[in-house]
């Protein structure tokens, strides 16, 4: 047969993956070694994505409950008496501006919350003891577990709203059995437990009681308001905003506090962004070393498989054939690690997201680009070795072996 009767020889996918992959078959040690380090920078990037996403989450949906359209009232130091009390009419004066469309107040109570009169006094679990009006339901947007919030004539008799931790503590699920507290040395009916409530501070840790039975059954005075809550058309926070100081306090309107909690979450998000970028920039070095790892590995394989590739290229294969044979050796232990890498940051942000009660959430972007990454960096590091491989000539291979 004449030489011009011979075909060209040919390297199909199926023989391309099968002589790729024996390197890696053979060598397990050194496969899985490599592997990890790929595996360890692919976890990092996913796992800080992921935990990123699952923190935003985790504020969207708080400032979602909050509300943009939420402004808090308190009494603060200025130029003029600095009593840091808010005045009786505060709630009154607010509620008559026209964008607001709920306002209530709060104040902390000096009283313990006990199950039975029979516990020390002394011990009081950490409960925290709050005065309000009706309106702080409609002003929080707060959600009841069980039971219902006081109303106008409930808040005037001894009747007390659970926060939800307090109920948990106090190991009450509901309110149908007249279950009673001793509070400040009266009984109390328990007359509903509130779900989570983000917009106050401290409100899921204590129970509510209404300002009336506050002032007859516990102080046995006057009661004032620490903190104001209101809530107002979307689109008018601002102008609400710019007037509120001097409506509840229009003598010293200096000493009055207006802020807004939505903007302290949405800050607390801008920051975890920046600290994103930085973690990701880490993950990006730990991914690069992994990649430095692989160009190691296959440099040494070329070296100590010159037999071989002397070998398949004095059997017909071409230079192209040994440099796809390497480079996809490479893309494979990259790929291999990619995917250990993407499995193992999902389960971190999934350990860590319900260890912070965080929604579990793994961007897509995560786990494509995770994967795309490992394969752009095992083809990066996998060129040289197979360039240097596919340049070896024949005789010079088998001559070293």
């Amino acid at each position: 047969m004449s030489a011009a009767a011979l075909r060209p020889s040919r390297l199909r996918a199926t023989d391309l993956l099968r002589v790729g992959s024996f390197g890696l078959r053979t060598r397990r040690l050194r496969t899985g070694l490599s592997t990890i380090g790929v595996a360890i920078g692919i976890a990092a990037m996913v796992a800080v994505l992921g935990l990123s996403a699952s923190s935003r989450e985790e504020l969207q949906q708080q400032i979602r409950a909050l509300g943009t359209n939420l402004l808090q009232v308190q009494a603060g130091e200025g130029f003029g008496r600095g009593s840091g009390e808010l005045p009786d009419t505060a709630v009154a004066m607010v509620s008559r501006i026209g964008p607001v469309t709920a306002v209530s107040s709060l104040a902390t109570i000096d009283a313990t919350v006990r199950r039975t009169d029979l516990v020390s006094e002394g011990i009081t679990g950490g409960i925290g003891v709050f005065a309000a009006d009706p309106g702080l339901a409609a002003s929080l947007n707060i959600a009841m577990r069980d039971g219902e919030f006081l109303n106008s004539a409930s808040a005037e008799f001894p009747n007390v709203v659970l926060g939800s931790v307090t109920a948990q503590n106090l190991a009450i699920d509901d309110v149908s059995n007249g279950l009673r507290l001793f509070i400040g040395g009266q009984w109390f009916a328990v007359v509903g437990i509130m779900d989570p409530v983000s917009a106050a501070e401290g409100l899921d840790r204590g129970v509510v009681i209404g300002y009336g039975a506050a002032e007859s059954n516990v102080v046995g005075d006057d009661v004032v308001p620490e903190v104001l809550y209101v809530r107002t058309e979307d689109g008018a926070v601002d102008d609400v905003r710019n007037v509120l100081a001097a409506t509840v306090n229009p003598q010293t309107p200096e000493e009055v506090e207006v802020s807004r909690p939505s903007d302290v979450l949405a800050a607390q998000d801008a920051a975890d962004s920046a600290f994103t970028s930085l973690l990701l920039g880490l993950g990006g070095v730990a991914l690069l070393v992994g990649g430095i790892g692989i160009a190691n590995v296959m440099v040494i394989a070329v070296i100590e498989r010159r037999t071989e590739i002397g070998l398949r290229r004095a059997l017909g294969a071409t230079k192209a054939h040994i440099r796809r044979q390497f480079l996809t050796e490479a893309l494979l232990l990259a790929g291999a690690g990619g995917l250990v890498g993407v499995g193992l940051g999902a389960g971190i942000t999934a350990i860590a997201g319900k260890v912070q009660h965080w929604p579990v959430v793994v961007p897509p972007i995560a786990i494509v680009g995770g994967l795309v990454a490992a394969l752009v960096i095992g083809a990066i590091a996998g060129l040289y070795p197979a360039a240097r491989a596919a340049r070896m000539p024949p005789t010079v291979a088998l001559r070293s072996s």
